[in-house]
C-alpha cells in the first residue's frame, strides 16, 4: 500500500512537472512596450499620453491554447509631453502616483483563434479599484529577434475604459469618461 501510494505521488509529480515545463514563460521588454492612451479634451481634441515604465511577465501553454499575463505599470511613469501637465496627471485629480503607485493587469483567460493570441480577460487595477476588462489582441506573432537571435513574441493590445468605473471621475464629462488604451507589446522568451 505504501509502495502504491509513494508510486502515485511521483508519478503525479512527474505529470505536473511535466506540464509545467510545457508553458512557456516571457518577460515583457520594457524598451519596446509602452501603453498608451487618448481621451477627448472638452470636445474640441484628442489629447494623447503614455506610460513609459512597464513590467510584466507572459505565460503560454502552445499545446493547450493556455497561459497568463500579469502586467504592472509605473503610474508616475506618465508622459503627457509637458512635465507640468505630467504632474498634475501623477496628482490627487487623475492617478494619484503617491498613493496608487502602479497599476495592474492579471488575466484570468486568454482567447485563441487556432493558435494564435487574439484576446485576453482579466482584471485591471487602477486607484485601488479592479475591475474586469477585455484586452482585443491583434497582430500576435512569434519568431526570433533579428538583431540579438533570442525568441520573442509581439502583438498590439487595445481596449475601452471607464475611468469612473476606478475613480477617476474629475471634469467627467467635459473630459470624457472614455478611455482608449493601446498597448504594443513585445517579450522575450526566458
Amino acid at each position: 500500500m505504501k509502495f502504491t501510494s509513494a508510486l502515485f505521488g511521483l508519478l503525479m509529480g512527474a505529470s505536473l512537472t511535466t506540464g509545467a515545463m510545457a508553458a512557456d514563460s516571457y518577460t515583457i521588454d520594457a524598451r519596446h512596450t509602452f501603453p498608451t492612451f487618448e481621451i477627448n479634451h472638452l470636445g474640441f481634441s484628442t489629447q494623447r499620453g503614455r506610460f513609459n515604465s512597464t513590467s510584466g511577465k507572459i505565460m503560454l501553454v502552445p499545446s493547450q491554447n493556455s497561459g497568463s499575463i500579469e502586467v504592472k505599470i509605473d503610474t508616475a511613469s506618465i508622459d503627457m509631453g509637458l512635465e507640468a501637465w505630467d504632474k498634475h496627471m501623477r496628482g490627487e485629480d487623475f492617478f494619484n502616483s503617491e498613493q496608487f503607485p502602479v497599476m495592474t493587469f492579471k488575466s484570468t483567460k486568454l482567447m485563441f483563434d487556432g493558435d494564435k493570441l487574439v484576446g485576453a480577460e482579466g482584471d485591471l487595477t487602477l486607484l485601488g479599484v479592479t475591475r474586469p476588462v477585455t484586452l482585443d489582441v491583434k497582430g500576435f506573432a512569434c519568431g526570433t529577434h533579428p538583431i540579438n537571435k533570442k525568441p520573442l513574441c509581439g502583438a498590439d493590445i487595445s481596449t475601452t475604459i471607464k475611468r469612473s468605473d476606478f475613480g477617476m471621475t474629475k471634469y467627467v464629462p467635459g473630459i470624457s469618461d472614455i478611455v482608449y488604451i493601446e498597448i504594443p507589446v513585445e517579450a522575450f522568451r526566458d
